[in-house]
């Protein structure tokens, strides 16, 4: 596939930490309950670590008990990509930025205490956070 935002694997390692480009471009995902991002309860925007693509707002945002920062749903349904993963021997769906094909993370359809049912688990380490201004 096709992104607005296309570099090479040696551009994305000059661009991000080793930790970043496995998460982000290999797919790796980050150890439950220690990314920054977990317990950040500020109003805000998330965005991709990699091209800054405004992906969640903090509106949407839930603790859903699993270790990684999760969200009921995108800001708008053409910020992400839903792809099926079929690795570790399961069938999932993997998230990824639509402006550059990073990996974020997984959605499943675990969550009925939200609108939408659904818990897009994303790793901290594939996001950023920048806080509304005027909260607090």
């Amino acid at each position: 596939m096709s992104y607005e935002v296309s570099r090479s694997d040696d551009e994305w390692r000059a661009e991000l930490s080793p930790e970043e480009f496995a998460v982000l471009r290999q797919a790796g995902t980050e150890r439950a309950w220690t990314g920054e991002l977990l317990d950040e309860r500020r109003t805000g925007v998330y965005r991709c670590r990699a091209c800054r693509n405004e992906l969640f707002r903090s509106d949407t945002k839930f603790d859903a008990h699993c270790g990684w920062p999760s969200f009921y749903s995108p800001l708008a349904g053409d910020r992400v990509e839903l792809l099926e993963d079929r690795s570790l021997g399961m069938v999932r769906t993997e998230v990824r930025c639509a402006r550059c094909g990073s990996h974020l993370g997984h959605v499943f359809d675990d969550a009925p205490q939200t609108p939408t049912g659904d818990r897009f688990c994303m790793n901290s380490i594939s996001l950023t956070f920048e806080e509304a201004d005027g909260s607090r």
